[in-house]
């Protein structure tokens, strides 16, 4: 089990403070917070995994100033480096896992790595800053949400709320049109960033958020290399990014942007893998598609180009790419997170996980969100998961039969459609399907982030949890259930299939836990190791 604060470099040993989580120097050279995606990769014989951090709980952070209200200098510098990715050598012994300290595959990817910017937007106005006037580098990653991993062996993190962490200090700065549809609201929302960092302040640097919300490549065998972020492949809220390789052997991307009626992608590399090739910017460039889906259970991919659109230019394109969806009337979603493709047949599903917006409110946009098609409810409180079939089994395909998987609900309280699908039953129940993971025998693993109150219309449903599902007959059943106020995120296995890893994000958000320590020790993230009492293999 790792948890923030955790050493990876070898130095003084000290206890973890659970009171203060150590300082921003100490910080840099441990494990990040609250997990979610998360791979493993194999070299050698050792398995390094490959975690992302996605931000700090503020409400139990711990800080200096004022009394721990306010942000130090130090708690700002601690904050930015519990952000990002986590790359650690792990290895078992006696039947337990933990990390190989001072390994040459430790690493950590912070808010301050220098990173490359690749692809379309490369270089482009938008993207050019006072501290980058070539427009083609950038400083760190953060709130990095659900994951990838290519079949060229690197690991995509995906960039998610990074619009949390901008404000301005000029109370006169005004917000354009298209900040506030990546919900930049101008104001500081407690990290602070920008008093020490002014590459966080708008009033000072407008674009700098330009520089945020992609898709970013790293190659967690090489301590060495630079991570990229590669604009190809659009610039919104990220949840994950699911690769397939078509046919033909081009990298099909499958993305979903989380925010209430925003939109399903999919990209397509102008280039082809080469087995033990040189594949290292294969998403460099490629087309990048928007889903309609229409009543009766089929769906279209809509090429996003400038004559699509009525953009200028690719770049603009790949920086202002929800309002490149919402010019050729994509179909708004209930929030689309994980995407996971089946690897038995060519088949997608995704998360759903909720809209209280549907048929009420228009998105950011003001694109209308209708009921019908793949989100059947108003005021969606439950989600669904959407899976789609490519025509002819190809990937290429532009269309699509998609059905609903499941819709979630509850049939003890409700006997309309929140009671949820016909394979939602007493013993299953669960609301927001959030993380999403095909294991290789071809289960499908759900994970939740949802209402854990456990009453009125959440009642039975209990804490958020993980679920083991069949493809084939729909048949759902819960596997785990996690401690009081988390969310189950991120879900990997160790190469011979006998374990298991699992993250625990946010345990105690509220303070009503103090996982994993117990006592009243200050609850933190984990990745857990869960295995058979057989030892056999697990998914």
């Amino acid at each position: 089990m790792w948890s923030p604060g955790g050493a990876i470099r070898s130095g003084p040993t000290l206890p973890f403070d659970h009171a203060r989580h150590g300082t921003g120097a100490s910080q840099e050279l441990a494990f990040g917070d609250n997990v979610d995606g998360m791979s493993l990769f194999s070299a050698g014989g050792r398995s390094i995994l490959v975690v992302n951090n996605e931000y700090v709980e503020l409400d139990t952070f711990p800080r200096g100033g004022d009394s721990g209200k306010s942000m130090t200098a130090d708690d700002v510098r601690k904050s930015k480096a519990a952000h990002g990715v986590s790359i650690v050598e792990i290895a078992r012994k006696d039947g337990r896992w933990s990390i190989v300290k001072d390994s040459r595959y430790n690493r950590r990817i912070t808010a301050d790595t220098p990173m490359k910017i690749t692809g379309p937007a490369r270089g482009h106005d938008l993207l050019k800053t006072a501290q980058d006037r070539s427009g083609t580098g950038a400083n760190g990653t953060w709130n990095d949400c659900g994951n990838g991993r290519t079949p060229w062996g690197t690991y995509l993190a995906c960039e998610e709320n990074f619009s949390n962490y901008f404000y301005s200090t000029d109370p006169n700065f005004k917000l354009t049109a298209e900040m506030k549809r990546y919900g930049i609201k101008g104001k500081d929302e407690g990290h602070a960033w920008a008093s020490v960092d002014d590459r966080f302040d708008l009033s000072k640097h407008p674009n700098e958020p330009n520089r945020a919300g992609y898709v970013v490549e790293i190659d967690p065998l090489d301590s060495s290399s630079v991570p990229k972020k590669r604009t190809a492949l659009g610039r919104f809220k990220h949840e994950n990014a699911e690769v397939v390789l078509a046919a033909n052997g081009r990298a099909v991307v499958y993305m979903g942007d989380d925010e209430r009626g925003e939109f399903l992608y999919r990209f397509v590399s102008s280039g082809r893998n080469v087995e033990g090739g040189n594949n290292s910017d294969l998403l460099a460039d490629g087309r990048l598609h928007v889903a309609k889906f229409a009543d009766g259970g089929r769906g279209e991919w809509v090429e996003l180009t400038p004559e699509s659109t009525g953009m200028k230019s690719r770049a603009e394109i790949c920086v202002f790419t929800r309002q490149a969806a919402s010019a050729v009337k994509a179909t708004t979603m209930d929030r689309p997170e994980w995407v996971a493709a089946n690897p038995w047949k060519p088949e997608v599903y995704c998360c759903l996980t909720n809209n209280t917006n549907r048929g009420k409110k228009p998105n950011a946009g003001g694109d209308a969100t209708p009921v019908g098609g793949p989100n059947p409810r108003a005021g969606n409180k439950y989600g669904q998961i959407v899976r789609w079939a490519p025509d002819g089994g190809d990937h290429l395909a532009d269309g699509f039969a998609w059905d609903l998987f499941v819709v979630a609900g509850n049939p003890t309280v409700h006997t309309d459609a929140y009671a949820g699908s016909k394979n939602i039953h007493k013993g299953n129940m669960f609301n927001s399907p959030d993380g999403l993971v095909f294991s290789p025998n071809g289960i499908l693993w759900i994970q939740t982030d949802g209402n854990y109150s456990d009453a009125g219309d959440f009642a039975g449903h209990g804490n958020n949890q993980m679920l083991a599902a069949d493809p084939a007959t729909g048949e759902i059943a819960r596997f785990m259930v996690g401690p009081r106020e988390c969310e189950i995120t991120g879900l990997t296995w160790s190469t011979d299939r006998r374990t298991m890893f699992v993250g625990i994000q946010h345990p105690g958000e509220k303070g009503n836990s103090h996982f994993p320590d117990g006592g009243g020790a200050t609850p933190c993230s984990a990745v857990i190791a869960v295995a058979r009492k057989d030892g056999g293999a697990i998914g």
